[in-house]
């Protein structure tokens, strides 16, 4: 493609570089291919590291299955103290129906037909007759005395005021 050219396509050009960058892999070739050599010179150290590995894996899967023991525990516990709150929660409900119906009864045994009905049924109280009746008559005489005596109100003086009043008296 020239350089001036329309392009018709929506992603840019893509330019070539000046230069070739090199490439490491070569190198790593090399490290793995040492490493290789190493390992397949002694055929016991390899057995070992694989039975590491091995052991590695098994601990690794062990943690793992206890980390999920545990989670699992803890989520039981909570499970366990929800359905209690929420059963400490049914209760509540039912002694506060309970506390409310007690109160009605009682705000209707306190009406005073009930209350002389009561009377009359368990302590066998009866109302009263003419005959049991005692009038009292009281005088209608005032027994509320008038003040005699006078009240004289005194201003409070000054330290200097009661020194002058008293040199006053004196002199």
């Amino acid at each position: 493609m020239a350089y001036g050219e329309y392009q018709f396509e929506t992603s840019p050009r893509k330019l070539q570089p000046e230069y070739e960058p090199k490439k490491k892999k070569q190198v790593k070739r090399n490290v793995q291919k040492n490493v290789e050599l190493h390992q397949n010179g002694n055929p016991k150290k390899q057995a070992k590291r694989k039975v590491k590995m091995e052991v590695k894996m098994i601990v690794w899967i062990l943690l793992g299955f206890a980390i999920f023991c545990v989670i699992s525990y803890r989520n039981s516990l909570i499970n366990e103290s929800f359905n209690d709150k929420e059963k400490l929660k049914q209760d509540l409900a039912v002694i506060q129906k309970e506390n409310e119906q007690l109160q009605v009864s009682i705000e209707n045994s306190l009406n005073l037909s009930n209350i002389e009905q009561a009377a009359k049924d368990k302590l066998g109280m009866q109302k009263l007759n003419n005959s049991q009746k005692i009038y009292v008559s009281l005088p209608k005489k005032d027994y509320i005395e008038a003040a005699t005596e006078e009240i004289i109100f005194t201003e409070e003086l000054s330290w200097l005021e009661q020194l002058l009043g008293y040199m006053k008296k004196i002199f």
